[in-house]
Parts: C-alpha cells; structure tokens; sequence
C-alpha cells in the first residue's frame, strides 16, 4: 500500500468519524439547582475591597519609608 493510498483512507475515515460526532444528539439539560440563599451575594466587591486594601497598605509602606 503507497503512502498515497495511506493518505486517502486516514481522510476518508477522518470525515466519517467527524460525521458521527456531528450527528449525535447533544445531552438533556440537567434539572436546576436549588434556590439561592436569600441575603447578599459576595461579588465583585470583594476583589474591589483587596485591590484598594493592596493600594493603601503599598501606600503606607512608601510613606514610612521616607
């Protein structure tokens, strides 16, 4: 068998597994969580918090030094 035909058949069976992986159905939705607690949620507030706590705590430590 050349190289050739090699090529060909890798090709042909290339497209047709890619076909199958195509066609199938995709799976069903998984059912839904329970409902959230209720309050607050910790959100983007808290990297908000650490980024300003990093910003004065850089700060206070360039002004001790001088």
């Amino acid at each position: 068998m050349t190289i050739q035909n090699k090529r060909i058949i890798a090709s042909v069976l290339f497209v047709l597994i890619s076909t199958i992986c195509v066609s199938q159905t995709p799976p069903p939705l998984p059912p839904p969580g329970p409902p959230v607690a209720p309050g607050l949620p910790i959100d983007g507030g808290v990297l908000c918090g650490v980024f300003v706590a990093l910003l004065y705590g850089v700060k206070r430590i360039i002004s001790q030094k001088n």
